[in-house]
């Protein structure tokens, strides 16, 4: 996993919007919330997802974004975002081609067998694309507020 003071990997995935979304967009302009996590409309992403739509306000006026990656579908972010009222972009990583290049994609147990999956995970990202602060053990229920006491 990436650390404090690596440069963040630049990324182009598509948006619940449909549209190509890139780090190379923010670089400049502000911070980003990069949070990983494993699938829409499960409870402890909706949790996830709730808390920061909840917590957006003070986190666009510390001149943050908030990007969520998952490997679903476009529709499935599309859904996602309608059912819980979501207010800010989810990107699309099917391959987990992004969740890989951060360390955000490994090994997880469930129920005494392993498979392969999104590792929950935040990366707050500065406007010079070097990462700031890593949340590697995420506690979904105050995440947001966790994110924003760093920023």
């Amino acid at each position: 996993m990436l650390k404090p003071g690596d440069k963040a990997p630049d990324f182009s995935l598509k948006s619940d919007q449909d549209k190509e979304v890139s780090l190379a967009d923010y670089k400049g302009k502000s911070d980003v919330v990069l949070y990983f996590y494993p699938k829409d409309n499960t409870s402890g992403c909706t949790t996830e997802a709730c808390s920061f739509r909840d917590n957006i306000q003070p986190i666009e006026a510390k001149n943050a974004v908030v990007l969520g990656v998952s490997p679903d579908s476009i529709k499935s972010h599309q859904n996602f975002i309608n059912k819980q009222s979501l207010n800010f972009t989810l990107l699309s990583d099917p391959d987990h081609a992004v969740a890989e290049a951060y360390g955000a994609w490994g090994e997880k147990k469930m129920y005494g067998k392993s498979y392969m999956g999104i590792l929950r995970s935040t990366f707050i990202i500065g406007k010079d694309g070097i990462i700031k602060h890593v949340f590697d053990k995420v506690k979904v229920a105050t995440h947001a507020d966790d994110v924003l006491a760093e920023l």
